[in-house]
């Protein structure tokens, strides 16, 4: 028998005793870091990726004053919202406000996709939750992505730990996808979900870089594996209220807790009693990924912009201005008037837009999709 925290603990046989339990109720680990993970730039990032909230009582005209962003009304219902406003970047985030639902016709709620959220930086991010909190708001949805970009541990690693019963969690279940093309042979995606989409909290992990490989995205190098965190209802409200106020490090702290609070990886078996698999010491890999994670440099993620995107950002967000200069007369003169005007202040990035390959399309269709590798 092995003690550690005050509780026996039999080694099981064929293996040694489990060493002294530590901190945080795992072993007390020396796994050195790989040589990319004591380089002056952390291979692990962490971005807030999703926010969606409501408000008992606000104007549409605030809350779009205090997200910034060029909004544009819509026809259309949202949600049960009678009155529609959209806003998107020139990449693939959009966001939603909605107001006028007949229960509540003051109250307003927004939907942002990662593709925005992931944009705003640190300070941002607090402004508009503790202005949310100040209004008596509630969030709906909010979501942490935690990028390991060196994929220091593969999803397998991740599945064959699960199987052997290695993951401590409260989740129920857990599911794998995987998608590809027929005609290639090739993987296109494969993700890991802990919990469920019903569950107040769900754990994705993917491979980000497939992901967006497959999506032809030029910065996909740049990524490896995500452990992203769906919170919603009152764990996105708790989450939220934390995120408000605490600066950048404790911030990191807090949601690689949150992370483990909900999936931990320790060195058990599933047939052990439940007392032992969660003081159970953490497996080596497990232990130097959350030791990285709580060292992240959290980023604003800036997509390397496309002619297609600057379409269908002009598309989506000035097209109706555009028709109506164009309805009166000489409108057409006085737009290519802009355009060369607009042509002598070109800079590197707009000489890199035109050098790009293939970039003759349509205006690309902004997808408000959910990121989980598929």
């Amino acid at each position: 028998m092995t003690e550690g925290a005050g509780l026996l603990r039999p080694a099981r046989a064929g293996r040694p005793a489990p060493p002294p339990f530590g901190r945080d109720g795992g072993a007390n680990h020396t796994v050195p870091y790989k040589d990319s993970m004591n380089s002056t730039q952390s291979p692990f990032t962490l971005t807030i990726d999703w926010l969606a909230f409501t408000l008992p009582t606000a104007s549409a005209r605030e809350t779009m004053d205090i997200l910034e962003g060029d909004w544009t009304k819509v026809k259309g219902g949202f949600r049960g919202y009678r009155f529609v406003w959209i806003t998107t970047s020139t990449g693939r985030g959009i966001g939603k406000l909605g107001t006028g639902v007949d229960r509540n016709p003051g109250e307003v709620h927004v939907d942002l996709s990662g593709g925005l959220v992931a944009q705003w930086p640190s300070e941002k991010v607090r402004t508009v939750l503790q202005w949310v909190l100040q209004k008596n708001g509630h969030l709906t949805r909010l979501d942490c992505a935690l990028d390991d970009r060196v994929s220091s541990v593969s999803l397998t690693t991740i599945k064959d730990a699960i199987a052997a019963g290695q993951c401590v969690t409260r989740a129920k279940c857990w599911q794998k996808t995987w998608s590809g093309l027929i005609h290639e042979g090739t993987s296109t995606g494969e993700t890991v979900y802990l919990g469920s989409r019903q569950s107040q909290t769900l754990l994705r992990i993917y491979d980000k870089r497939l992901q967006m490989q497959s999506q032809e995205r030029l910065d996909w190098q740049d990524y490896g594996i995500r452990w992203e965190l769906e919170l919603k209802q009152d764990r996105a409200q708790l989450c939220g209220q934390m995120l408000s106020y605490l600066e950048d490090t404790l911030c990191l702290e807090f949601i690689v807790g949150v992370l483990r609070s909900h999936a931990d990886f320790r060195d058990t078996q599933r047939d052990e009693a439940e007392e032992y698999r969660y003081r159970a010491p953490l497996l080596d890999w497990w232990a130097t990924l959350t030791d990285g994670f709580r060292k992240s440099r959290l980023v604003v993620e800036k997509e390397p912009q496309t002619l297609a995107d600057v379409k269908s950002w002009l598309h989506h967000s000035v097209g109706p201005l555009l028709a109506v200069v164009l309805e009166r007369p000489g409108g057409l003169e006085c737009l290519q008037r802009i355009a060369k005007a607009g042509k002598k202040r070109w800079k590197t990035k707009h000489h890199r837009l035109l050098q790009l390959p293939g970039q003759n399309g349509e205006p690309g269709e902004v997808r408000p999709t959910e990121l989980i590798g598929l």
